[in-house]
């Protein structure tokens, strides 16, 4: 029987939880088969993934800094990855499809953390990279009123403009959650957002481990990316699964 071969790609990806995540899938469904971690370094992107399809492997996650460099190399997008302009799975079939589950991931993270039911509630997305318009996307197509900032006012403009969301300020009402997109160690010098953030019943870092910085940052309990991970890769592996179960 064909192993189900499958990596995750990034730089730097050696800290991923990935690995674990998808090999407990993968012994969860009784199937054959390997993840690694595969460090690839940015501007490799499209080299690299036809490398590793040629080599056999079913599919891929993706994370930073390839994630645009996989939406560009994807045939096939659907419609998450299409609206962010970013993927962060690659299915190996006869085309390449390209999926983002980032966003579905946050809501999973939200719904993990009691916000099940984001019909009407407010949220506030930090950053304007891959994952910050992934989680805009697919917050706002649960029926979430979506807050974007980001430190260059003119790139959050864009981004709100883009995506149908709305730009914070510091005369934005409460939100109901945050979402933190922002890189790790990054510092929130505004006070009127530190106040914001300070005041959410629940904050979400995308990252996790060592890399979840923004809560020692505030000084307040906040949840890191784990759930969001856990959540974005099962959805993940069904797409990995289902491409190779048509392509054996």
């Amino acid at each position: 029987m064909r192993e189900l071969k499958l990596a995750v790609t990034g730089d730097p990806v050696a800290h991923s939880a990935s690995p674990a995540l998808q090999r407990e899938f993968l012994a969860a469904a009784g199937l054959t088969g390997t993840y690694e971690a595969i460090r690839i370094p940015k501007g490799s992107g499209a080299t690299e993934f036809a490398r590793l399809r040629a080599a056999g492997y079913a599919g891929l996650n993706v994370t930073t800094p390839l994630k645009e460099e996989a939406f560009r190399y994807a045939d096939r997008c659907d419609n998450a990855a299409l609206a962010a302009g970013s993927v962060n799975t690659l299915v190996f079939v006869d085309l390449v499809l390209g999926y983002n589950t980032d966003g579905a991931g946050a809501v999973g993270a939200f719904a993990a953390a009691g916000l099940e039911k984001l019909d009407g509630s407010r949220i506030l997305v930090l950053g304007a990279g891959p994952t910050a318009r992934s989680g805009v996307v697919s917050l706002a197509a649960a029926g979430a009123q979506v807050l974007v900032w980001n430190r260059t006012p003119a790139t959050a403009r864009k981004l709100a403009g883009a995506l149908g969301a709305h730009l914070w300020t510091a005369d934005s009402a409460g939100v109901d959650a945050v979402l933190s997109a922002l890189p790790p160690h990054a510092t929130l010098v505004d006070p009127a957002l530190r106040a914001a953030l300070q005041a959410a019943p629940i904050v979400v870092d995308a990252n996790y481990g060592d890399r979840a910085t923004l809560g020692r940052d505030l000084g307040r309990p906040v949840i890191d990316g784990t759930e969001m991970l856990r959540a974005s890769a099962r959805i993940s592996f069904d797409l990995f699964v289902e491409g190779w179960s048509g392509n054996r």
